[in-house]
């Protein structure tokens, strides 16, 4: 039987800024995302617009930074902006090597002073039938609001998405007391990337601060995928670059789609649909550090 793998990340990436906002480093954010290689990245606080900084630095991205990091490697692109000011946006992003057929922006703001949504991607995959879902989140910090943040998200996935179908939720959670296994992953079928069985002491990694990760706040859930591989990346460059690790996982999954009826890709889509005799087997590691 075929497999097709699938390489994601996630980030929160400090609107393009390091720690405390002492400089700019979304130029060295894009180069360490291309040398990663990822078929599709969830980001968090990405600069959709900021005019006042646009005038301040000489090197500030003159496209939005989702389009500016995905620029001729990842072909599709959804952003929702989530918290808008007089002087520009940010929000969550989603980059993809394959055709994103539909996106939605879903606010889910608790309070009046801290904005939230959760951005809803379907994305078609050679080899699969049905359409992967992929959420890209950022919670609240406080655990009342991420509570009903986090039932609204099952909710909406459980209204529009087939019990079957395959599902990606990664992103910042805010959930250092790792209640979203409870109150998500077990509602929608899903395993955690670093630890899967829950209660794991693995699960989830550590993901906050970047230089010396001691909270978890950072995740992947995944339905209908193995993992293979899941990697924290944190430690230099990665510290120097945002305040939070990222996270990477390699998911493989058994085609399902007769490859008489499959789509020809193009030439970047097709390092995303690697067949199982063409990539050396992966080992499962539980944390690691890049660095």
């Amino acid at each position: 039987m075929d497999h097709m793998r699938l390489h994601i990340v996630t980030y929160n990436i400090h609107k393009g800024f390091s720690q405390f906002h002492q400089h700019l480093m979304v130029h060295e954010l894009r180069g360490q995302l291309r040398d990663l290689g990822p078929d599709i990245v969830f980001l968090q606080e990405v600069q959709g617009r900021h005019s006042r900084n646009a005038k301040k630095f000489e090197d500030w991205p003159y496209e939005p930074q989702h389009e500016f990091l995905a620029e001729d490697v990842w072909q599709s692109t959804a952003y929702g902006g989530n918290v808008i000011y007089g002087h520009g946006h940010h929000g969550n992003a989603i980059l993809s090597r394959f055709p994103i057929e539909h996106s939605h922006n879903q606010d889910v703001t608790q309070l009046r002073f801290e904005r939230r949504g959760l951005l809803h991607c379907t994305i078609h995959l050679p080899g699969l039938t049905k359409a992967l879902h992929c959420v890209c989140v950022h919670l609240s910090m406080f655990a009342r609001s991420r509570r009903r943040q986090l039932d609204a998200l099952a909710g909406y996935l459980e209204g529009i998405a087939d019990p079957d179908s395959p599902l990606i939720i990664a992103g910042d959670f805010n959930d250092w007391r790792n209640e979203a296994d409870e109150l998500l992953a077990h509602r929608l079928g899903m395993i955690e990337a670093f630890g899967g069985a829950f209660g794991s002491l693995d699960s989830p990694g550590r993901s906050f601060p970047s230089k010396r990760p001691l909270l978890r706040l950072d995740r992947i859930y995944v339905r209908g995928f193995t993992v293979e591989l899941a990697e924290m990346h944190s430690g230099a460059p990665w510290s120097k670059i945002s305040d939070h690790a990222a996270l990477s996982a390699h998911l493989k999954r058994a085609c399902d789609e007769p490859p008489s009826l499959r789509t020809e890709t193009s030439p970047a889509s097709q390092r995303g649909l690697t067949m199982e005799a063409n990539r050396p087997r992966l080992h499962r590691a539980a944390e690691r550090s890049r660095g």
